[in-house]
């Protein structure tokens, strides 16, 4: 298992974090976003799923994420 944390761009309440959390849980990950510091950790098993594919799940929110 992996932890990886990013800067997320554009999330600004609790519909935003539901938002993210539910898109990664369809790929198997366990997201943590905090709205205060503009963050999202990802707790996720990099032989299934790539840092690519949650990166993508995130921005097909419409959200933008600070590589």
């Amino acid at each position: 298992m992996r932890t990886d944390t990013w800067t997320v761009r554009g999330m600004s309440c609790g519909h935003c974090a539901h938002t993210i959390e539910a898109a990664l849980a369809k790929l198997g990950a366990l997201a943590k976003v905090d709205l205060e510091a503009g963050t999202v950790s990802v707790l996720y098993d990099s032989s299934v799923i790539g840092s690519e594919q949650i990166v993508a799940a995130i921005e097909s929110h419409g959200y933008n994420v600070v590589l």
